[in-house]
């Protein structure tokens, strides 16, 4: 018998032996060999429902039952695919390293959009909740007001969910993001912010869409999307989406309604934006590494205070901008529709906009009427019009269009985005309308 076979036979009897010693009744143990233990960890890391109150206990199992205490207690020992379910109370914030997977998401969810509210910062940060270094993950139903710094802030954090939640009066920013990629924010309402921004999309992260959001009564900008080229990376947020949002009453400190800065490729429609106290829309460079190029701005309704700047001001090298079916209004004089520099004229293309004038081709040096604007080679289908002329009653801040009315069909089909901001069609007539809304 050889070597390997000899120990080969002495293995399987040894094997044998224990097999027997088990099964004999006998008081012996067999070693562990680390299958329990493996299934056991298996066990513990399947996808659960929690559950967290403030009456819980966090040393309970987190159930419906017996649920948890605090949200940071939930923070701690989420895994891929755990629902963090939160019942109406107050609660200090938390701060999420943890990540989900695709299909398996991490999800804070609060019962109701008004119920759950974050009342101190999260302990490790200035802010209410703060996602960080971490994947996958869904934040939805908080109120979070009165922070330090910001309600809601994701950082290094890809495929961030921010849903349906309200940020009011933090010192500095309702929702702040940095270095995120495919980040959604939908369906919030941020206002108050003392310092800067309703909705701040910082430095170098691509694809973010900001939809149905709600921004009113900010400092600076309703929404402000900076790729910020001396944070690190490439300088640059590219493909995003700025889709059915109302922001109002924002820039008394300055800052646009819709703010883009080093932002490109990317698209801006169906928001309404009102009482803007600097500018409407802007696209330029200050501290991202390019200019805002080749973006759409299509479907907008802009309409300006009266101590605001121009309703869209491209600038900077943001060329080849698309500008299409927009109502962009003012009422002064001196300041109008729509604003460029001879730096970002390069493939600008602009038409079946309606518009209060006056236009300017140079950075606001000079002013030009939709004639002279004309002889550009710019807006050959668009056409001058008063508010009251256009709207049901912007008065009441009901822009809405009258049928019949300027705004009705005379709108383009080739960039025109499929449903309006009321999520309804596109066309609802014959052609396109022009501004957020289709049809009356």
């Amino acid at each position: 018998m050889t070597r390997f076979t000899s120990l080969a036979f002495i293995s399987l009897l040894a094997l044998l032996l224990l097999a027997l010693a088990g099964c004999g009744g006998s008081s012996t143990t067999l070693p562990d060999s680390g299958l329990q233990a493996d299934l056991t960890l298996d066990t513990a890391a399947l996808p659960a429902t929690h559950w967290v109150t403030p009456t819980g206990n966090d040393s309970g199992p987190g159930t419906k039952a017996q649920p948890w205490k605090t949200l940071a207690k939930a923070a701690s020992v989420v895994v891929p695919g755990d629902v963090v379910q939160v019942l109406p109370g107050s609660y200090a914030g938390f701060y999420l390293e943890r990540s989900g997977t695709a299909g398996k998401r991490i999800i804070f969810r609060g019962a109701n959009s008004t119920g759950v509210k974050i009342t101190a910062t999260n302990g490790r940060t200035p802010d209410g909740i703060n996602i960080e270094n971490c994947n996958w993950v869904t934040v939805q139903n908080f109120v979070v007001n009165n922070m330090p710094r910001t309600g809601i802030r994701a950082a290094l954090a890809n495929r961030v969910s921010i849903l349906n939640c309200t940020c009011q009066n933090n010192a500095k920013w309702g929702i702040l993001t940095g270095f995120c990629n495919h980040l959604l924010i939908e369906g919030n309402t941020c206002s108050g912010s003392v310092a800067e921004h309703g909705i701040y999309v910082g430095n170098s992260g691509d694809y973010p869409v900001v939809r149905r959001n709600t921004c009113y009564g900010n400092h600076g900008c309703g929404i402000h999307c900076n790729a910020d080229a001396s944070m690190g990376g490439d300088g640059i947020i590219s493909h995003a989406v700025f889709d059915s949002n109302i922001v109002y009453d924002n820039g008394v400190g300055g800052g646009s309604g819709i703010n883009c800065d080093g932002v490109t490729d990317s698209k801006i429609t169906n928001n309404l934006l009102y009482n803007n106290h600097a500018s409407g829309i802007s696209l330029y460079r200050i501290d991202g590494a390019v200019g805002s190029a080749r973006n759409q701005v299509v479907n907008n309704t802009v309409v300006q205070a009266s101590d605001g700047r121009w309703a869209l001001n491209i600038a900077d090298g943001s060329t080849n901008a698309v500008v299409r079916n927009n109502i962009l209004l003012h009422t002064l004089s001196y300041r109008g529709s729509l604003v460029i520099d001879a730096a970002s004229r390069s493939g600008f293309s602009s038409d079946y906009n309606l518009c209060s004038g006056p236009f300017s081709a140079d950075g606001d040096s000079t002013l030009k009427t939709l004639a002279q604007w004309r002889a550009l080679g710019y807006d050959a289908h668009s056409a001058v019009a008063t508010a009251a002329a256009i709207f049901a009653n912007p008065g009441a801040n009901n822009y809405r269009p009258l049928s019949p009315g300027p705004a009705i069909d005379k709108g383009e089909a080739q960039y025109a985005p499929a449903l309006d901001l009321l999520q309804r069609p596109r066309p609802a007539g014959a052609a396109d309308d022009v501004g957020c809304y289709e049809g009356p």
